[in-house]
């Protein structure tokens, strides 16, 4: 988590980062547990297509709070 909160370049929600894991752009992964099960099902098997390591957060408001933002977020990833 500490990467996520540090990282200089970082996208969040779900649509950017499916966005940057396909695009090749993303280096690590991160989904939160609470997220709906489509979306958490999306992130996860877009990280395995991609290679990258996905990370599971127990929460969307934790995952929102160390991205920097105000509201909860399902999804978010470290670019390379």
């Amino acid at each position: 988590m500490e990467k996520l909160r540090s990282a200089a370049a970082k996208v969040v929600g779900t649509k950017q980062v499916t966005r940057a894991l396909k695009a090749g752009k993303a280096a690590r992964a991160y989904v939160a547990n609470d997220a709906d099960t489509f979306i958490f099902q999306q992130v996860i098997r877009a990280a395995e297509d991609a290679g990258v390591p996905c990370v599971r957060v127990a929460t969307m408001k934790e995952l929102g709070i160390v991205c920097g933002v105000e509201v909860p977020t399902a999804a978010a990833a470290v670019l390379k």
